[in-house]
């Protein structure tokens, strides 16, 4: 139990206080021993001082749900937000997207996406055409990108919260009750907040509890990129536009 509360504890510290409530009956839904390993541990990502990242955005302004599966697997990449990836900073160059953007394959075809959304980009969506974009009007970096999500609603969420080498499975099982008592907690206090699941973590979210506001494959998948619903979907929150 002491485990349990020093979690609970630490969550008070880094969360914002709207959440508070809600992640200790979540947490208090888990397996104690798998906790008290956690805190023992100090070889997983994002780390202790990471974990609870996606919770510092105020309930009170989520609009969205956005899941992802779990945290990236390299320490520099893995910040405790779903999709952000730490290790991008610029999201452009001379040539087009940056060599980090192009590296990274889900957040390259959530860019090209969203330029299609903005009508920046039509069939050409090669480098060449995005060089050639006046970028003056939009983000410039994937913290602005991510942090402007955030400003219009969107919570950052990965399923299972902790990635280890060899035991993805085995995090995800574990943290799958957190999950549902969590989307439960939700759909009570905040029912009117929009689900965004985007490849195999719908299969896994329990059913009838929060209304899904997009359901598509996940961004890796070059299709994502032209998906009618999807840019349909993201086309008014403008998530590239520099405030």
């Amino acid at each position: 139990m002491r485990n349990l509360m020093e979690l609970i504890t630490y969550c008070h510290n880094n969360c914002h206080p709207e959440w508070q409530p809600l992640i200790s009956k979540a947490l208090k839904s888990m397996d104690e021993l798998y906790l008290k390993k956690l805190i023992n541990d100090e070889s997983w990502f994002p780390g202790m001082g990471k974990l609870f990242a996606a919770f510092t955005l105020p309930l009170s302004q989520v609009r969205y749900l956005l899941l992802g599966e779990s945290p990236y697997p390299r320490k520099q990449s893995a910040n405790g937000y779903a999709f952000w990836d730490n290790a991008v900073d610029s999201l452009w160059s001379e040539n087009g997207l940056s060599k980090t953007v192009n590296r990274a394959t889900s957040l390259r075809n959530i860019i090209k996406m969203l330029l299609v959304a903005r009508g920046e980009l039509n069939s050409d969506t090669s480098q060449e055409a995005i060089a050639n974009l006046n970028k003056n009007s939009l983000v410039k970096t994937a913290a602005q990108l991510f942090e402007g999500m955030m400003k219009k609603g969107i919570l950052l969420l990965n399923a299972s919260l902790v990635y280890s080498e060899g035991e993805v499975p085995y995090h995800a099982r574990h943290w799958r009750p957190f999950m549902q008592c969590l989307l439960e907690e939700l759909a009570v206090v905040k029912p009117k907040v929009e689900l965004i699941l985007l490849g195999k973590i719908a299969a896994v979210i329990p059913p009838n509890q929060l209304p899904i506001g997009l359901l598509a494959e996940h961004p890796y998948n070059i299709s994502f990129i032209r998906n009618v619903k999807v840019i349909e979907f993201f086309k008014p929150l403008d998530l590239l536009s520099h405030d």
